[in-house]
């Protein structure tokens, strides 16, 4: 049977059906940040007491205060900065300059470069010999060791070699080269400013896969004064005391660990959730026609 849209109504059920669990999982996802939100903004009686919800209860500020007002949180969060900006950088500036070559038909050794970078999604040295590696550099307890050995990401290469491949018509780079363009003008005068939704989309993996990351410092970095916001966060998440400060804190304002954690929780996810809308109309796009050929 068919609606006056020409549309049956087992059709509809189903349409109806994915919107129901599509706005289940949407609540499943937003509903437990919504909770963290509120707690960092409740007081600390309403936590305590189990009262907050999604909406704050007794609002306050004492949570952030502290944790602004906290030496080591900041640091941690300058340094944080620091390396996602190098991270991104130093790994958009390889991916770039490995996907464009493997775009020419006439490179010689094209499929084993291929295969060698692909290869690295696969296989891996494991933990020990990375850290004696990074021992061995001398690049421990350095910024260098959360920037250099993940900066190399396979994945993202192909999926910018197949943006490349499947968007950016040959007869426009044979064009630049009649006109007398080198390689590296047809690259930045033509193909990366033709690139630009999938190299949006590459800056965000980079940096929100750095910003998130802190088994690399745990495992690389035993001073304090290196600790980058997620792996300072992740002591602070296993503290089970209350605290009137946090570690070099020098506030006397009470405030329980719950709060503290929420607050830094909300203090570590604020600067992506204020960066993806930026990107976020060249994501999709990017991530799509980068996966239309391989």
């Amino acid at each position: 049977m068919q609606t006056k849209t020409g549309r049956s109504i087992g059709t509809r059920a189903v349409d109806a059906a994915i919107h129901v669990i599509l706005i289940i999982v949407g609540l499943l996802c937003l509903l437990p940040f919504l909770h963290v939100a509120a707690k960092s903004f409740s007081s600390n009686g309403a936590v305590i007491s189990q009262r907050v919800f999604f909406l704050p209860v007794e609002f306050t500020l004492d949570g952030y205060l502290m944790v602004i007002q906290d030496p080591s949180m900041m640091r941690s969060l300058w340094i944080t900065v620091l390396v996602t900006a190098g991270f991104t950088a130093i790994g958009m500036i390889l991916s770039i300059l490995a996907a464009y070559p493997l775009t020419k038909k006439g490179l010689k050794g094209r499929t084993f470069f291929a295969f060698l970078y692909m290869f690295t999604m696969y296989f891996g040295g494991g933990l020990i010999p990375d850290y004696l590696l990074m021992n061995d550099l001398k690049m421990l307890n350095t910024v260098w060791c959360l920037i250099l050995p993940l900066s190399f990401s396979a994945y993202n290469i192909i999926i910018l070699r197949s943006f490349m491949q499947s968007s950016i018509p040959d007869s426009l780079e044979e064009a630049a080269f009649l006109d007398g363009a080198s390689y590296w003008g047809v690259l930045f005068k033509v193909v990366l400013p033709l690139s630009t939704p999938v190299l949006a989309t590459l800056c965000l993996f980079f940096a929100v896969g750095r910003w998130n990351a802190y088994a690399d410092a745990l495992y690389y970095i035993s001073s304090s004064k290196l600790y980058p916001l997620q792996l300072k966060l992740y002591y602070l998440m296993g503290m089970a005391t209350d605290a009137a400060t946090l570690a070099e804190g020098g506030s006397t304002t009470y405030v329980t660990g719950e709060v503290i954690k929420a607050t830094c929780v909300m203090f570590a996810t604020l600067p992506i959730i204020i960066l993806y809308p930026f990107l976020q109309r060249y994501f999709v796009t990017g991530i799509m026609i980068g996966a239309v050929k391989g």
